[in-house]
């Protein structure tokens, strides 16, 4: 009777084992239909949201290559880059027959007229050794490039820019054939030819 009884305890135990077997399976697959559920509802957030990120950092790294580039190509060598270009499709005789005079007496004006010079100021020593009446070169031998209309030309590591007009009594090709000097006289820097003494063109140096 004690056996039987135990026997029925036991199935009851057995049955109530089963029954929090059978719960706690479904517990188990609603938690894994859920957290499907959310994995597949958070797949596109997340996917967009790992390609804005992979953008964003496309975009860095192309402006750090854009600001290492131009930290690596500095004004002088975009300045060599521009007189290549210019003397791809230019010759040097165009360069200077544009900027020359039809009434240099009318046209030309001092730098006192112009309200004083203001551009860089060559420092004394380099001025020393590349500068004034006893330091004459020729322009073709030098780089040219033109800005604003202005002819500029690269001389002991400066350049010059012409802000008058030659002469037009000058030969056409003095550029060529003349001797010339940029000397700093009164109230700011000009070129002098050689060949045509009292002649001042005013010039502006920038470094």
């Amino acid at each position: 009777m004690a056996n039987a009884q135990h026997g029925r305890e036991d199935g009851r135990e057995s049955g109530s084992q089963k029954q929090h077997g059978n719960k706690h399976q479904e517990e188990r697959g609603r938690s894994s239909v859920e957290h499907s559920d959310r994995h597949h509802a958070n797949g596109p957030e997340r996917r967009e949201q790992h390609a804005h990120e992979t953008h964003r950092a496309n975009q860095d790294r192309s402006e750090r290559q854009r600001a290492h580039d131009r930290s690596a190509h500095g004004p002088e060598r975009m300045n060599e880059a521009r007189w290549h270009e210019r003397e791809q499709h230019s010759r040097p005789r165009d360069v200077w027959e544009d900027h020359r005079a039809q009434h240099w007496q009318r046209e030309h004006h001092s730098w006192r007229e112009r309200g004083g010079y203001r551009g860089y100021r060559i420092p004394e020593d380099r001025f020393r050794a590349h500068f004034g009446r006893g330091h004459w070169f020729r322009v073709h031998s030098v780089p040219i490039i033109v800005v604003d209309g202005h002819p500029r030309f690269q001389y002991a590591g400066f350049w010059v820019s012409l802000v008058d007009p030659w002469p037009e009594y000058w030969s056409r090709t003095w550029y060529e054939t003349d001797d010339v000097y940029v000397d700093y006289v009164s109230d700011g820097y000009y070129m002098y030819n050689r060949r045509h003494p009292g002649v001042a063109i005013a010039v502006n140096v920038s470094f």
